[in-house]
Protein backbone atom coordinates (compact mmCIF):
# COMPACT_ATOMS: atom_id res chain seq x y z
CA UNK A 1 0.00 0.00 0.00
CA UNK A 2 3.00 2.60 0.79
CA UNK A 3 4.27 1.67 -2.28
CA UNK A 4 1.23 2.87 -4.30
CA UNK A 5 0.66 6.07 -2.40
CA UNK A 6 4.65 6.67 -3.46
CA UNK A 7 4.24 6.40 -7.06
CA UNK A 8 0.68 8.59 -6.76
CA UNK A 9 2.24 11.20 -4.80
CA UNK A 10 5.30 10.87 -7.66
CA UNK A 11 2.80 10.21 -10.82
CA UNK A 12 5.35 7.33 -11.76
CA UNK A 13 2.46 5.54 -13.52
CA UNK A 14 2.79 5.55 -17.54
CA UNK A 15 -0.30 7.18 -19.66
CA UNK A 16 -2.91 4.78 -20.28
CA UNK A 17 -2.66 3.01 -17.27
CA UNK A 18 -5.64 2.29 -14.48
CA UNK A 19 -3.54 4.09 -11.73
CA UNK A 20 -3.39 7.07 -13.99
CA UNK A 21 -6.72 6.90 -15.07
CA UNK A 22 -7.61 7.05 -11.51
CA UNK A 23 -5.36 9.84 -10.77
CA UNK A 24 -6.64 12.13 -13.43
CA UNK A 25 -10.52 10.74 -12.07
CA UNK A 26 -9.52 12.30 -8.88
CA UNK A 27 -8.29 15.78 -10.20
CA UNK A 28 -10.79 16.08 -12.33
CA UNK A 29 -13.44 15.36 -9.63
CA UNK A 30 -11.95 17.98 -7.24
CA UNK A 31 -11.83 20.52 -9.63
CA UNK A 32 -15.76 19.92 -10.78
CA UNK A 33 -17.06 19.05 -6.96
CA UNK A 34 -15.31 21.20 -4.57
CA UNK A 35 -16.98 24.37 -5.80
CA UNK A 36 -20.25 22.61 -5.06
CA UNK A 37 -18.96 21.55 -1.55
CA UNK A 38 -16.82 24.21 -0.47
CA UNK A 39 -17.63 28.22 -0.11
CA UNK A 40 -14.66 29.71 -1.57
CA UNK A 41 -16.25 32.88 -0.91
CA UNK A 42 -16.40 34.05 -4.74
CA UNK A 43 -18.89 35.60 -5.29
CA UNK A 44 -19.72 39.06 -7.21
CA UNK A 45 -19.59 42.29 -4.77
CA UNK A 46 -22.80 44.40 -5.98
CA UNK A 47 -20.55 47.96 -5.31
CA UNK A 48 -22.51 50.85 -4.36
CA UNK A 49 -23.00 52.39 -7.70
CA UNK A 50 -25.37 54.98 -8.88
CA UNK A 51 -28.89 55.18 -8.12
CA UNK A 52 -29.75 56.56 -11.25
CA UNK A 53 -28.81 55.57 -14.84
CA UNK A 54 -25.77 57.31 -16.36
CA UNK A 55 -26.24 58.64 -19.79
CA UNK A 56 -23.63 58.78 -22.01
CA UNK A 57 -22.93 60.62 -25.37
CA UNK A 58 -20.37 61.67 -27.67
CA UNK A 59 -18.95 64.83 -27.91
CA UNK A 60 -18.26 64.96 -31.63
CA UNK A 61 -14.79 64.83 -30.98
CA UNK A 62 -12.65 62.72 -29.11
CA UNK A 63 -14.51 62.83 -26.00
CA UNK A 64 -17.84 62.48 -24.73
CA UNK A 65 -20.91 63.57 -22.40
CA UNK A 66 -22.01 62.04 -19.42
CA UNK A 67 -24.75 63.18 -17.94
CA UNK A 68 -25.42 62.49 -14.13
CA UNK A 69 -27.93 63.06 -11.63
CA UNK A 70 -27.04 65.59 -8.93
CA UNK A 71 -27.94 63.15 -6.28
CA UNK A 72 -25.65 60.57 -6.84
CA UNK A 73 -22.52 63.42 -6.57
CA UNK A 74 -21.81 63.96 -2.91
CA UNK A 75 -20.05 67.83 -3.15
CA UNK A 76 -20.13 70.45 -1.51
CA UNK A 77 -20.98 73.54 -2.70
CA UNK A 78 -17.42 74.87 -1.22
CA UNK A 79 -15.42 72.56 -3.01
CA UNK A 80 -12.34 73.54 -4.98
CA UNK A 81 -12.06 72.98 -8.84
CA UNK A 82 -9.85 69.76 -7.85
CA UNK A 83 -12.19 68.34 -5.52
CA UNK A 84 -15.28 68.87 -7.88
CA UNK A 85 -12.97 67.26 -10.77
CA UNK A 86 -11.88 64.50 -8.16
CA UNK A 87 -15.66 63.46 -7.19
CA UNK A 88 -17.30 63.93 -10.73
CA UNK A 89 -14.59 61.45 -12.13
CA UNK A 90 -15.30 59.06 -9.44
CA UNK A 91 -18.99 59.56 -9.72
CA UNK A 92 -18.43 58.12 -13.68
CA UNK A 93 -16.02 56.14 -13.15
CA UNK A 94 -18.99 52.82 -13.20
CA UNK A 95 -19.45 53.93 -16.89
CA UNK A 96 -16.04 55.38 -18.48
CA UNK A 97 -13.66 52.94 -16.35
CA UNK A 98 -10.55 55.03 -14.23
CA UNK A 99 -8.52 56.05 -17.32
CA UNK A 100 -10.16 59.05 -18.18
CA UNK A 101 -9.69 62.69 -17.73
CA UNK A 102 -12.60 65.40 -16.55
CA UNK A 103 -12.13 68.30 -19.08
CA UNK A 104 -15.07 70.65 -17.75
CA UNK A 105 -18.39 69.94 -15.94
CA UNK A 106 -21.85 72.20 -15.24
CA UNK A 107 -25.02 71.94 -14.07
CA UNK A 108 -27.77 71.41 -15.96
CA UNK A 109 -31.47 69.85 -15.50
CA UNK A 110 -33.06 67.46 -17.14
CA UNK A 111 -36.72 66.90 -18.69
CA UNK A 112 -38.14 66.43 -15.50
CA UNK A 113 -36.96 69.04 -14.04
CA UNK A 114 -34.09 66.96 -12.07
CA UNK A 115 -30.63 68.40 -11.02
CA UNK A 116 -27.96 66.96 -12.92
CA UNK A 117 -24.42 67.24 -14.11
CA UNK A 118 -22.89 67.61 -17.48
CA UNK A 119 -19.60 65.88 -17.47
CA UNK A 120 -16.91 66.46 -20.21
CA UNK A 121 -14.72 63.82 -19.84
CA UNK A 122 -11.49 62.66 -22.23
CA UNK A 123 -9.47 58.99 -22.37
Amino acid sequence: MNKVLKSYFYWTYQRGSFHYDVMVTLILLFIFVTPWLWDYGARPTRGAGPAHPIQVTSDGMQGFIVTVAASDVNLSPSASDNEVRRVLRKAIEPVTGDAVSVVRWETATDAQGNATWKIWARR
